[in-house]
């Protein structure tokens, strides 16, 4: 149960960092990940990137929840679910605004 209660923890706090860039403040982003992106375009890769990130904690969090109430192993594809489609919004933030992955 408290292995649960950490990983609901964990995806709480990936929500709130995902809701602070997805408000434009980007420099919780690595430097070296913002590097290219434009002053004009920083608000936009930041919702895009916040989105992926939300997107990442939402579904840990769901997943903790859901495994607290039924404790059924299928349950974890929820989270790799969850971290394609992340991936998939932050690698596409990367490659519009920061004009590649790295």
């Amino acid at each position: 149960m408290i292995e649960y209660i950490i990983l609901l923890s964990l995806g709480i706090c990936v929500v709130i960092l995902g809701a602070f860039t997805s408000k434009g403040n980007i420099f919780l982003i690595h430097w070296y990940n913002r590097m290219k992106v434009t002053p004009g375009n920083e608000k936009a890769y930041g919702k895009v990137v916040g989105i992926g990130m939300i997107v990442m904690g939402a579904s840990i969090s769901a997943t903790s929840i859901l495994q607290m109430i039924f404790d059924i192993e299928a349950l974890w594809s929820i989270i790799i679910i969850g971290f394609v489609v992340g991936l998939a919004f932050i690698l596409y933030g990367q490659w519009k605004y920061n004009k590649g992955i790295f």
